[in-house]
């Protein structure tokens, strides 16, 4: 692969490195963003190529983020440039003793319904702006989707306006996590969002299929939603609607796709069902190749302690105070 003259140096090998991990199977979406902002930074800090100095200047902007995001951030950066020594022994490598550590993930924090019912009211309220004519409805429906789906963000992002089908009644995901696609049915209420959206949606951007679900105007044309703007939109909503668990934690976006497992959960209690029997149907909505990826999702939550405790006692409460068998 020869460079082309217009290209620089690191963008040449990025984009190498990029088609020969795509060549072996992987989509490699998140490390192309990574390495595409480190290329940006690379052009602002007028050096011609990556070092040292460029190098910890760009890390350093990201000191605000999770010690595990900027662990990864790292990594990837290295991957790269230990791909790009094969050829080119000189090139800049990052320390291996650098490496941010690891620390474990918190605790998510578990939405109530009514909780998410405040944000909606607020969502609701939002004023439109240049770059967002629908901002209100947009975040509407996102919060509804990611409520209610347990979308991952990305899956949202992705979204088009022709993976709609059966009248908004069901959702396409196209290539998710691990490659795996899957339909995603849609509840009557949260049906009934989606097609108002749409509605809404027509008078303002164009409806053909490849065209974003969720869109924002720039320069005249319209783009899907940044995932920094869709975050930070849905955090301030957090914020503003005072949303907060039982020690004063504020959720994360991914927080929702916690929530909806466990609603789920909850629900299955309430009802009388067959939890063991219904965790297998609770991995193919989300997109698991197994239950114990599922299980990741699901926490020993008061609710949820409470009525397994009910249901444990109608079945077995006799016997633990010496009924007869």
């Amino acid at each position: 692969m020869n460079r082309p003259k217009n290209a620089s140096r690191l963008a040449y090998w990025i984009t190498r490195f990029l088609n020969h991990k795509r060549a072996l199977g992987y989509t490699y979406q998140g490390p192309a963003f990574i390495l595409e902002a480190l290329r940006r930074h690379t052009e602002r800090c007028g050096g011609g190529d990556l070092n040292e100095q460029c190098f910890e200047s760009w890390m350093a902007g990201y000191q605000d983020h999770h010690p595990n995001t900027r662990r990864k951030w790292y990594l990837t950066v290295r991957y790269f440039c230990l791909y790009r020594r094969r050829s080119e022994p000189g090139c800049f490598l990052p320390s291996s003793i650098g490496v941010p550590k690891g620390q474990p993930y918190v605790s998510p924090v578990i939405v109530e319904p009514e909780q998410i019912a405040r944000v909606l009211h607020l969502a609701s309220q939002l004023s439109p702006t240049k770059k967002s004519p629908l901002r209100a409805p947009t975040l509407r429906v996102a919060i509804v989707l990611l409520y209610t789906c347990g979308l991952r963000a990305g899956e949202l992002r992705r979204l088009t306006v022709g993976d709609i089908e059966e009248q908004g009644t069901v959702l396409r995901i196209l290539d998710s996590k691990f490659h795996k696609s899957r339909l995603v049915p849609l509840s009557v209420s949260a049906s009934r969002e989606l097609q108002t959206y749409l509605q809404q949606r027509q008078e303002v951007f164009a409806v053909e299929p490849d065209t974003p679900l969720l869109c924002t105007r720039y320069s005249g044309r319209s783009h899907r939603y940044s995932h920094p703007g869709l975050r930070k939109s849905i955090l301030q909503l957090f914020e503003a609607a005072g949303v907060r668990d039982g020690q004063g934690r504020r959720p994360r976006v991914h927080d929702l796709r916690h929530s909806f497992a466990m609603q789920a959960l909850v629900r299955w209690y309430r009802d009388g069902a067959d939890v063991q029997v219904s965790l297998p149907k609770l991995a193919i909505f989300m997109g698991h190749a197994s239950i114990k990826y599922t299980a990741y999702y699901l926490h020993w939550i008061p609710t949820v302690q409470g009525l397994a405790s009910d249901r444990f006692e109608q079945q077995f409460g006799q016997f633990v105070k010496g009924g007869d068998l």
